[in-house]
């Protein structure tokens, strides 16, 4: 009778599994079918109805039924990238490049994929802010977000993706500093597995932190030229051993060039040109690989050529033009045996130019133009191609005038490897192989970021040419042949542009899988250059509309689940019919969390948004009236998720409207999260809410106006207002009391979750309101403490505990609130200048000399305008017991609002006098009375 039992309960096990693993192959081919839906896929590329037959569904790979990669590169794909990509929990591979019609911003919701490698989107069209989330993808090893128009700043949270080796945002509009890991942050000098940081062609600034390197990484291109860094060349740069490309070209850089890259002796490409350096070339004679060596255009000090540069034997590329080199050019510069490139021009060289009798024999072009040469000794048997000495004092002779060298026309280069044998033209769109045969090549720009050479020679080419061809044919796709159709370098970043056909073996065109398997080898870098000349590259296809269709058909039906016997298909169908009915309800609230607002688009359902708890659902047309058009005259501010502007309602009432950007970093879900918070909180010093707007695909809060802007901005003395001791006081009760009954009175109880003086509020009699619920977390189980969470907030008011654990509690806010309590003595930011508040407190106070000690530290704000401190002692004591490592060491905020009440008492005021007391509140949870 026991093993009876025990096979009917193995038996419904094995039932229970199978259900669930019938569930989870759904919700993939489901979340395919709306990507299928959303970019217009045609089901000529994805035919049948099963994915995972190989094959049918072109670009999607499967193992055991579920889906495990999608690669759909150069599909002219349009539309945006859906939220339910996120339910895909088995991808690990996502490649969506060259489908520059995909836009709109990408979904926090990635984070969810906790499987993926490779996360590729290079060359298309997304906007907005890179997402925080992508920094729980803790399995990521290639990261390639570049060639879109991504901006926003880098996301602290990349630190945490600790088995990263390739991480390129190239060619976007990315600012902001470079984040490093602080106590409560993480940053980029925790990727000690990162071989690539790809970061040109942004808007990047600050200083380049002197903590992002060390001699644990093994970083071997750092690309951040093209952007607007400032400060100095970091010293730690020489720590990175393993460098062998460095660009810093094109910035805002200034100082000495650091004696400490000639530790680099890796290094084969050092770009520093275009900047503000001075002083003089530091001596570089370790650097015995370096090919390229670039510091034009700077402020160094006047001085002769460097005498070690002869040194460098394998020096290829020489540019120092526009930096007061002075003197005669000696003869042993040129002695390199590798040396193909000078640039000089644009110097104080003078004297004769003699390249004596030991110049290289790979020497191709020198530009010595605009300097005060007085004579050219032509090199004996010389094969260079060109020599440039125009707006010389030799070329002023009248009888040097019309000579080669001082006509100053720069030699064109050009390389194609295309037939010019074969008799007969192609249509249009095809290109002939090397046989004749007009084909339908796959055509792109193969970009070489950091070569060791130009195009002078065209040995490279050729070497590459055939290396691309060798690698698809031996384990790859077969291709008839590979050819360069031209050649190009960029002078603005000396880049080389390869124009590549790619032609297809025994047929006249790539079906699809074929294109996607030949760029997949690009996109996935697996396609290596030989090294050491080519370095970094990026391969940008362009369109290719003549595929035939995908390889083969796919009829077959999903076959699924596994016969467990004619005894118990009825117990295994009521089942699953319960099972199913329950995942249709879940999925049915699952899609609601992806797209919250389903059900107010009235645009698409034909039905106005809701009206929450008294919030008023406004109109565009409304809005748009009652700022002047959104007018700049009314545009108070903004941040990462768009723009402030002030209001006047039809009845006189003025307001504060929070219109979020498109890819704003308040995406859907945050939107309606504040709303409902809000349509149900009233508090005094809680902000108010009055409406909302979501119309014509707008997001839009509608506060009450508050005049005098936020407490960061009355501590940096924006808003006029002067804050002594009393206010001060005053505007830690007020905004600790909007905190407390978001902890203690409101029905479920709020986390706030992002405490910080920018999202405290002063109205015109200074009474603090806590406003942005845009992160706020409802505490739903009374049995539960805390709600697990991805980690967000704003650096420096971050609870180290919460960012440890992922486990969010109102203590974390408590710690916020006790930063803010600091930035009220101090005055300043969390981080300021590299130092955090919290830590220069503690370590700076002493609790046996008056005031502890920090009267250095205060504010000139309460020295000016304060008299008697009293209570000093006993607010930072408390600030500092709310800013303890671990939450269960921290008051409540009830507390919190309680300590501050008897300071005030201690400095002779009533805390009652300007604002409804915390008991008040209590008596009174939804302020009816305020």
């Amino acid at each position: 009778m026991r093993s009876s039992r025990t096979g009917v309960f193995s038996l419904l096990i094995l039932i229970f599994f199978q259900i669930c693993y019938v569930s989870a192959v759904t919700e993939d081919y489901n979340a395919l079918q709306a990507l299928k839906s959303e970019w217009k896929i045609s089901s000529k590329i994805w035919k049948g109805s099963d994915p995972c037959v190989p094959d049918s569904w072109v670009g999607i790979v499967c193992n055991n039924n579920r889906v495990i990669s999608i690669s759909l590169i150069n599909l002219n794909l349009e539309g945006k990238l859906p939220p339910e990509i996120s339910t895909l929990i088995e991808l690990q591979t996502l490649d969506l490049s060259a489908n520059p019609k995909l836009s709109g911003s990408l979904p926090e919701s990635l984070g969810n994929l906790e499987k993926l490698h490779s996360l590729i989107l290079m060359g298309c069209n997304f906007t907005g802010s890179i997402p925080d989330s992508i920094g729980s993808l803790k399995e990521l090893d290639n990261l390639s977000l570049n060639s879109n128009k991504f901006s926003g700043t880098i996301p602290a949270s990349f630190g945490r993706l600790s088995k990263l080796f390739w991480l390129d945002i190239d060619d976007n509009q990315i600012e902001g500093e470079l984040p490093v890991s602080t106590t409560s942050s993480p940053g980029l000098d925790m990727l000690l597995a990162t071989h690539h940081f790809h970061f040109g062609n942004n808007k990047l600034s600050g200083i380049i932190p002197d903590k992002l390197f060390s001699s644990n990484m093994n970083l071997v291109h750092v690309l951040f030229d093209g952007n607007q860094f400032t400060g100095k060349i970091p010293d730690s740069l020489g720590l990175v051993k393993s460098l062998t490309v460095l660009r810093l070209d094109r910035n805002r850089l200034r100082g000495d060039i650091p004696s400490s890259l000639n530790n680099l002796t890796s290094l084969q490409e050092l770009y520093l040109a275009n900047n503000r350096l001075t002083g003089s070339m530091p001596n570089l004679t370790s650097l015995t690989n370096l090919y390229t060596l670039d510091v034009s255009n700077n402020f160094l000090t006047v001085a002769p050529v460097p005498s070690w540069i002869p040194s460098l034997q394998s020096l290829s590329t020489l540019r120092m033009e526009g930096i007061q080199l002075d003197g005669p050019v000696p003869a042993s510069l040129f002695s390199p045996r590798q040396l193909e490139i000078v640039y000089l021009k644009r110097n104080l060289i003078n004297e004769t130019l003699d390249f004596g009798t030991n110049y290289s024999q790979m020497l191709d072009f020198v530009d010595l133009r605009n300097n005060d040469i007085t004579g050219y000794k032509p090199a004996a048997n010389s094969t260079i191609q060109a020599v440039m000495l125009a707006d010389n004092q030799v070329c002023k002779d009248a009888a040097n005038k019309l000579s080669p060298y001082c006509v100053g026309v720069q030699p064109n280069f050009n390389y194609s490897t295309l037939p010019t044998h074969c008799s007969r033209p192609c249509g249009s769109g095809r290109e002939q192989n090397q046989g004749c045969h007009c084909m339908y090549p796959l055509t792109g720009v193969f970009t070489l970021r950091s070569p060791s050479f130009s195009g002078f020679n065209k040995t490279y080419f050729k070497t590459l040419q055939e290396n691309i061809a060798d690698y698809f044919n031996k384990d790859k796709y077969p291709v008839a042949s590979v050819e360069i159709k031209g050649v190009t370098e960029n002078q603005a970043d000396y880049h080389l542009l390869i124009t590549l056909l790619i032609f297809p073996k025994d047929q006249d065109r790539f079906n699809q899988t074929g294109m996607d398997s030949v760029l997949s080898a690009f996109s996935l870098q697996d396609y290596k250059p030989p090294p050491p000349r080519f370095g970094p590259y990026v391969f940008n296809a362009e369109p290719y509309s003549q595929v035939p269709g995908g390889s083969n058909s796919g009829n077959t039906g999903i076959i699924i689940g596994a016969v467990v016997g004619v005894a118990v298909l009825l117990l295994l169908l009521t089942i699953a019919g319960i099972y199913a009915l329950r995942q249709k309800q879940r999925a049915k609230r699952a899609r609601d969390q992806l797209n919250p607002f389903g059900k107010w688009d009235k645009i698409k359902n034909n039905v106005d948004a809701p009206r929450l708890m008294g919030a008023k659902a406004f109109t565009f047309e409304e809005m748009s009236k009652c700022t002047n058009g959104f007018s700049q005259a009314n545009d108070v501010g903004g941040g990462g998720y768009g723009q402030v502007y002030k209001g006047k309602l039809p009845s006189g009432q003025l307001i504060a409207i929070k219109r979020a950007q498109q890819g704003s970093m308040q995406g859907g879900l945050e939107f309606k999260t504040e709303i409902e918070l809000l349509s149900r909180v009233h508090h005094k010093n809680v902000v108010k809410l009055l409406g909302f707007c979501f119309d014509q695909s707008e997001q839009m809060l509608v506060y009450e106006y508050i005049p005098n802007g936020s407490l960061r901005d009355g501590l940096e003395g924006k808003n006029g207002i002067k804050l002594d001791w009393t206010r001060r006081l005053k505007i830690a009760l007020g905004s600790g009391k909007g905190l407390a009954y978001l902890h203690e009175l409101a029905d479920p109880p709020i986390i706030h979750r992002d405490v910080k003086s920018n999202n405290i509020l002063l109205d015109e009699h200074l009474t603090a309101k806590v406003a942005d619920f845009g992160l706020s977390k409802l505490v739903g189980d009374p049995e539960k403490a805390h709600v697990t969470t991805q980690v967000k907030g704003t650096m420096g008011y971050l609870d180290p505990e919460y960012y440890m654990t992922n486990q969010l509690t109102e203590k974390s806010d408590v710690y916020g609130f006790g930063v803010v309590m600091l930035e009220l003595l101090t005055g300043k930011s969390p981080i300021d200048r590299g130092s955090y508040v919290v830590k220069e407190v503690k370590k700076k106070m002493d609790k046996s000399k008056i005031m502890y000690d920090l009267q250095e530290m205060l504010d000139t704000g309460i020295i000016a305008n304060s008299g008697n401190l009293e209570g000093f002692e006993k607010y930072v004591d408390v600030a500092l017991r709310c800013v303890e490592p671990e939450g269960v060491n921290r008051p409540t905020m009830g507390e919190v609002v309680q300590d501050i009440e008897s300071i005030l008492r201690l400095a002779g005021l009533n805390p009652n006098a300007d604002s409804a007391t915390y008991e008040e509140a209590s008596g009174d949870p939804y302020g009816k009375n305020f």
